[in-house]
């Protein structure tokens, strides 16, 4: 039983992951490859045009030494090289088609991965997932994954200031976990100290604050990086209702069947 309901988290999570890569590469990465072109001084932004953006899933385990970078609201790092750096030639259908692959393959690992996260936790909390509820997990996965720590550390663009990547992502792992902890007090135990600990661990990680950049200097836009911004956590809100709703479908259709 324990196999089939993985395996039915497993596949909702890759057909929500492949579902949402036309999202994602027509609605942020067109944003992150116009940001690079800032980056570069906008000297070189016909060449930059066909960039070949590697996206790495998962942002804990992106790295600090890639050229550009950019973290949408789902807590993704988008990693950017350019032609040039990576030795690549032609006509730009091999960059394009390079891109796109990326994006897929990072959609189908960010989907899988948080398609057995809620399904574990929902094994060991003991609170089935069904498709009469998915969407209410995802709406809880979204503030937990996404919105949360977005209050601290806003989607980035290439270009923009950063504090170091160490201390954002403990940051980052921190307030997923406190927050997840304090939404599990407040929508399960009715206990009155339950509520008021939920709200303290909720709001902990933002009191506390999360790493600035010593300067807040920019080449972007403000109004790039605000659409980016947007952008982003309107995706993420997208695609964790969905991967709700998919992995209530699946567990009903198969996970629960042998129960």
């Amino acid at each position: 039983m324990i196999g089939r309901f993985f395996l039915a988290a497993l596949a909702a999570g890759l057909f929500v992951g492949a579902l949402m890569t036309p999202v994602h590469y027509a609605r942020l990465v067109p944003l992150i490859l116009h940001a690079e072109t800032f980056e570069s001084g906008g000297a070189a932004a016909h060449d930059h045009a066909a960039i070949n953006d590697e996206t790495m899933a998962l942002r804990l385990v992106g790295s600090a030494t890639a050229a550009q970078t950019a973290t949408d609201g789902a807590g993704l790092l988008h990693l950017v090289h350019s032609p040039a750096a990576s030795g690549e030639e032609g006509d730009g259908t091999g960059l394009f088609e390079s891109r796109l692959l990326g994006t897929f393959f990072a959609n189908i690992v960010a989907g899988a991965g948080f398609a057995l996260v809620l399904a574990a936790i929902s094994l060991l909390l003991g609170v089935p997932l069904t498709a009469a509820n998915g969407a209410l997990w995802g709406v809880v996965g979204f503030f937990v994954a996404s919105l949360a720590p977005a209050i601290g550390l806003a989607p980035e663009l290439p270009a923009m200031p950063a504090a170091d990547l160490a201390a954002r992502q403990t940051w980052w792992i921190a307030t997923v976990a406190l927050t997840g902890i304090g939404a599990y007090l407040l929508i399960l135990r009715s206990e009155a100290w339950a509520k008021i600990g939920g709200l303290v661990l909720v709001a902990l990680p933002q009191i506390y604050g999360a790493p600035q950049p010593d300067t807040l200097d920019s080449p972007v836009p403000a109004t790039l990086a605000a659409e980016f911004a947007s952008s982003s956590l309107a995706t993420a809100a997208v695609f964790w209702l969905v991967l709700g709703l998919c992995l209530g479908l699946a567990m009903d259709r198969f996970g629960a069947r042998e129960a």
